[in-house]
């Protein structure tokens, strides 16, 4: 069995501090004169970028996610959801964000910061309702658009346009609800820094296609999360070229995430937050998980390349090209996105199922596990068809069940009993497998 030198990344405690100065920055925004306001981290956040350099926002589902992680105080939260009569079965994120704001308490210390408005997309089943029900509980103002236009491969000008007008529309409301003069030079900045972050994102997961794999999959969590803050951002961007050079060190040096590294494998929606240490579960058979569709394709940005093989999208800034105009920045923005992999599964499994195989053949895995996410309907949906669809393929597949936020949904004993049995039908045993004990890539 190989055993790989391992050592934690250079950048860890900047990419802490990075997450800690975004939550502390949109708490302290009203104290310095700034505009602060809520959506998904999949809202166009670079137009609101165009109001200033003094807006700051909070997106929902990272914020639910650490609320999650939190386990006394997610179930506080939850239970403040469920007391207000909300259904058990709705987004966990969205239960654990309504909470926190019912009870007013801030997952970071203090009182639930109130936005200045709201402002959202609108794709997964959940996304407009949420912050509708924000907007009316703090009696803000709320502005969705429609971004369901259908998967890209079909996307032509009429679509390209149905989102690129709503843009147009938002700035005019973003400009009448804070009576601030919009910035075009802002709004250029902003999303070249967007095309930037997410496309170099993909590339840090490209790398990890490397032998040993220079980050696993629970490190990886803690980065990918950047861009589902603050996409649109400078220092989020500067981050992630820092962190890909890095992780192309690692890989030029074969420094593993994982010492011990002979099995690889790859999950499947949100992880259940309270619960990684299923992660570190799997490396005492030597199994690593590289990644996954939703880690590399929530935020990254992706394309097919002339071989075939998935590769980071080329940005127009790499082309040469510089974005000049409103209609152009909206544009580009808008064909960005709505090339983004896990957009695209919304309207059929099939080709969430074409993606992870890809990612199966090209990461060369030994086996997928794919987590049965009652905590988020949008991207669970299809899962038994994506299931079917990875075993007629000859991918050994093993699913458990779970929750992403709600961590009265989660039997560890049992995944865990599952994860034994998968590993064995893989060949594979805790004896021969067994940690060598060295620091692993991340926290």
């Amino acid at each position: 069995m190989a055993i790989y030198k391992t050592e934690p990344l250079k950048c860890w405690s900047k990419a802490k501090e990075l997450r800690q100065k975004y939550y502390k920055d949109y708490q302290e925004a009203h104290t310095k004169g700034g505009i602060r306001w809520t959506g998904g981290a999949w809202a166009f956040d670079a137009l609101p970028a165009g109001l200033g350099r003094d807006v700051y926002n909070i997106t929902g589902e990272p914020y639910g996610a650490s609320l999650a992680f939190d386990k006394k105080l997610s179930q506080e939260c939850m239970e403040a959801a469920e007391a207000k009569g909300w259904a058990r079965d709705l987004c966990s994120y969205m239960r654990n964000y309504w909470g926190s704001m019912y009870l007013n308490k801030y997952a970071f210390g203090g009182d639930y910061p109130s936005p200045d408005f709201c402002y959202q997309d609108h794709i997964c089943c959940s996304h407009g309702k949420w912050y509708q029900h924000v907007a009316e509980y703090k009696k803000i103002p709320y502005f969705c658009l429609d971004v369901s236009v259908g998967p890209y491969k079909d996307l032509d000008e009429d679509k390209l346009m149905f989102v690129v007008n709503q843009m147009h529309e938002a700035i005019e409301w973003l400009e009448k609800v804070t009576g601030r003069k919009y910035q075009d030079e802002l709004l250029f900045e902003a999303v070249e820094n967007e095309l930037r972050s997410t496309s170099t994102w993909a590339e840090i997961c490209y790398l990890n296609m490397a032998r040993p794999a220079p980050l696993d999959e629970k490190t990886m969590y803690s980065l990918y999360v950047h861009g589902t803050l603050s996409k649109h951002s400078k220092e989020m961007a500067d981050f992630y070229e820092e962190l890909r050079d890095e992780v192309k060190y690692r890989v030029e040096n074969q420094i593993a995430a994982l010492p011990n590294e002979r099995c690889r494998l790859m999950s499947d929606t949100q992880p259940p937050w309270g619960f990684l240490k299923v992660f570190r579960y799997l490396e005492q058979y030597g199994a690593i998980s590289v990644g996954s569709l939703y880690t590399f394709g929530l935020i990254g940005i992706w394309e097919t390349k002339p071989d075939g093989t998935w590769g980071p999208r080329t940005t127009p800034m790499q082309r040469g090209e510089r974005i000049t105009t409103r209609d152009q920045a909206l544009r580009v923005l808008a064909d960005w996105n709505l090339s983004k992999p896990e957009w695209q599964h919304f309207y059929d499994p099939d080709l969430k199922t074409e993606m992870m195989l890809q990612i199966a053949r090209q990461w060369e895995l030994d086996g997928v596990m794919l987590h049965l996410n009652r905590g988020c309907e949008g991207l669970s949906c299809g899962i038994m068809e994506n299931r079917l669809g990875i075993a007629e393929a000859g991918v050994p597949v093993m699913t458990f069940e779970g929750n992403m936020g709600d961590e009265r949904e989660f039997d560890f004993k049992g995944v865990m009993s599952r994860i034994d049995s998968f590993m064995e039908r893989l060949g594979y045993d805790m004896k021969s497998g067994g940690s060598t004990g060295k620091v692993p890539a991340g926290a």
